[in-house]
């Protein structure tokens, strides 16, 4: 029989609860990420598309990530406040915030779905589209088609994490499970055997963001915990400037992705063009396509980093609520020796099989200088991904103590002040490896800055209530 309340949050052991919440959730993120990285590899290994292909899904991947930040904005910070409320028994502030996040979701989902479809040349030229003529026209196709489901993959984002707070961590997984799954069916079927290419790819993703979408309604029509009434839907201006600043953090580590790929992207287009190779016509859209290549590596590890931090909210929440310090000092350490190891696992993956990995995505079909820089980018890019993992752990688990301010500025600093201004700095003294150094360099001076947050969290978590 289901749980029909949250208090076990506050007795079960915490490894027990961190498996059953972290693990669906890190199911879920996973699928969301492959959904891009899916298309990426069949339009890889479609010889009609090629690195043209991959070009193309790099530069409308920022885009979609735009939609996904302003998602897990409205849905992690109803995930950490709708805890906090079940965790304290105001059930009527975790109700009503709940349909305050449907309205704002439903509403700048419809936003953005005018703002792509209107200037989607402008957008796809900022992130460096203008690369070569196939690589914008491939771009252009994609995003339109994209853009027509960002309503339902919006809503479906920031419903899962909603979902989860309210006890129900397998269903969140099993809806966006569902949704991946009809991608992964749909592509082979529209890129191959209809020859539908850059339209087959995003059609095949959309019906798959539209599956999830109507499954997390079907579940809001039967919450277990919080019970939603027609009252929940009465936007309130007090809930709105509680529950969205602790998504700040989610938002900022999105958004600052996209402004990091921004001038990412537009460093490759310009160095890449100095290049002695790069800067042949032919071999243009290479770097391009290899640096997203890599980038969606990193999405799967970050992707399972963020996870298990974001599964811990609800019983972080739950516990700070409840006044459980002791529980929440202990899941924090749980988290960071789990974050630790997955940044390991990581690393030595990319140092010791880079090729292995660019194979999946139709290495094979090109040339040798493909596969020599998609080499070089993995093993400098993602060498310190063991601090990007811990990093990612302590921002988001700020998130949910409710540290909405320290956790917003220390994402900022890594994604912002380092991330894009390495990024921009570094080419000027390396060229095009310069773009690959920003990464760790990044990384490693934010995990300094993490070491003294990490340190006055524990000391406040080890006072008396």
């Amino acid at each position: 029989m289901e749980e029909k309340s949250n208090a076990f949050l506050g007795t079960e052991p915490l490894k027990k609860l961190m498996k059953k919440y972290a693990l669906p959730c890190i199911i879920s993120l996973l699928v969301a990420a492959l959904y891009n990285i899916v298309d990426q590899i069949f339009i890889a290994n479609a010889d009609y598309l090629g690195s043209y292909g991959n070009a193309a899904n790099t530069v409308v991947f920022p885009l979609t990530v735009i939609a996904l930040a302003i998602a897990v904005l409205i849905g992690d910070g109803c995930c950490a406040f709708v805890s906090i409320c079940l965790g304290a028994g105001e059930q009527e502030n975790a109700h009503c915030s709940i349909g305050n996040a449907i309205i704002v979701c439903i509403v700048s989902s419809i936003v953005l779905t005018a703002i792509y479809l209107v200037f989607d040349e402008e957008l796809l030229t900022l992130f460096g589209g203008t690369v070569n003529q196939e690589t914008f026209a491939y771009s252009k196709e994609y995003l339109f088609y994209i853009t027509l489901g960002i309503p339902f993959y919006m809503f479906g984002q920031s419903m899962n994490p909603i979902i989860r707070s309210d006890g129900s961590p397998k269903f969140a997984m099993i809806s966006t499970l569902a949704g991946a799954g009809t991608n992964i069916v749909l592509d082979p079927v529209f890129i191959f055997g209809f020859q539908w290419g850059m339209m087959g790819a995003a059609l095949a993703t959309v019906l798959g963001q539209v599956l999830t979408a109507v499954l997390s309604i079907q579940y809001l029509a039967h919450t277990k915990a919080v019970k939603l009434t027609r009252r929940s839907f009465i936007l309130h201006r007090k809930l709105l400037c509680k529950f969205l600043p602790l998504g700040l953090c989610s938002l900022l580590s999105q958004i600052s992705l996209v402004a990091a790929m921004a001038a990412i992207n537009n460093m490759i287009r310009t160095y890449g063009a100095l290049d002695p190779i790069f800067g042949q016509p032919q071999y243009a859209q290479i770097p391009m396509a290899v640096v997203g290549i890599v980038m969606k590596f990193f999405q799967i590890v970050i992707s399972i980093a963020v996870g298990l931090a974001a599964g811990c909210i609800p019983i972080v929440g739950y516990n700070i609520g409840a006044g459980h310090k002791d529980r929440a000092r202990h899941l924090f350490t749980l988290l960071l020796i789990t974050e630790a190891a997955v940044g390991a696992i990581s690393t030595l993956i990319v140092e010791f099989f880079p090729e292995q990995l660019i194979g999946i995505f139709g290495a094979s079909n090109e040339s040798i200088y493909y596969t020599t820089f998609a080499i070089r980018s993995f093993r400098i890019y993602l060498c310190m991904m063991i601090l990007a993992c811990v990093n990612k752990g302590a921002f988001i688990y700020l998130q949910a103590l409710g540290k909405a301010l320290a956790s917003s500025l220390l994402s900022t600093v890594r994604e912002v002040v380092f991330g894009v201004g390495f990024a921009l700095f570094l080419p000027y003294l390396f060229g095009l490896d310069g773009v690959l150094y920003s990464m760790p360099v990044s990384d490693i001076l934010t995990f300094i800055l993490s070491i003294f947050l990490i340190r006055r969290t524990y000391k406040e978590l080890s006072t008396s209530t």
